[in-house]
């Protein structure tokens, strides 16, 4: 097992890429931090977890606040005692032209989806810089690296996440802590998933493998990355995108 014993927060893991992550870290050994806004989708996660023979801890927390987060990460430090992996992939989406974007659409968007990854990375980094090891991958998105019309807001967040990850990944290197972040394209889940039928044919058309992504390949991404088979790998952006950018 690529995970066996370490302990692991998912944000957002209720449902989609979230759960799909969880689901493949617990049968790859490791124990696992179950963390959504939704108490009941956060709940019925963890029983998924507890199913397959790992501990488990489900915490209903809203990441983009930091008193939240902070309260949760002290929630795992006194159950599991240490954070090995970090999954910041709690996010939301809203498809709005630019002129239309209101001052709340911007604060909420950048919130939830770029300040969380801020606070829960600080508030499990110190503890990875002591035992100078540790994983942290976030999800960032094919529209953070191309940029998406009527996504200004959202493209600007995931943008954010990506140069996030390059000047964190210089910082804590030295303490062996690799850094990443992983950026979709279209997934069968949660913002992508609810895209009409014509969006989706639309990204199918512009992709070499003529589909849109599922969530257990995403998480099968982030296992490369939290595994000793990434070791080597930090500050990068790793795309599973169905050949979107060839």
């Amino acid at each position: 097992m690529r995970l066996k014993d370490k302990i692991a927060i998912v944000t957002g893991a209720g449902a989609g890429m979230g759960k799909a992550t969880s689901l493949l870290f617990a049968k790859e050994g490791a124990s696992i931090v179950v963390n959504d806004i939704n108490e009941k989708t956060a709940g019925e996660t963890a029983k998924e977890v507890e199913a397959l023979g790992r501990p488990t801890l489900a915490i209903r927390a809203d990441v983009s606040s930091y008193a939240e987060t902070r309260g949760m990460v002290e929630n795992v430090l006194a159950q599991f005692g240490r954070v090995d992996i970090l999954v910041n992939n709690a996010g939301i989406g809203d498809v709005k032209k630019f002129i239309e974007i209101t001052e709340n659409d911007w604060d909420r968007i950048l919130s939830v989806n770029l300040k969380s990854v801020f606070n829960c990375t600080q508030a499990v980094v110190s503890g990875m810089i002591a035992r100078r090891s540790g994983r942290i991958i976030s999800i960032s998105s094919v529209a953070g690296l191309t940029g998406t019309p009527t996504h200004v807001h959202y493209s600007a967040a995931k943008g954010g996440i990506v140069a996030f990850t390059k000047a964190l990944a210089k910082e804590v290197g030295q303490y062996g802590i690799t850094v990443n972040a992983v950026a979709p394209g279209m997934v069968e889940t949660g913002f992508g998933g609810g895209a009409p039928d014509s969006i989706k044919q639309l990204y199918k058309e512009k992709t070499v493998l003529g589909r849109v992504g599922q969530p257990e390949e995403i998480a099968a991404a982030c296992l490369y990355l939290a595994s000793e088979d990434g070791s080597y790998i930090t500050g990068q952006v790793l795309s599973p995108n169905g050949g979107y950018f060839i």
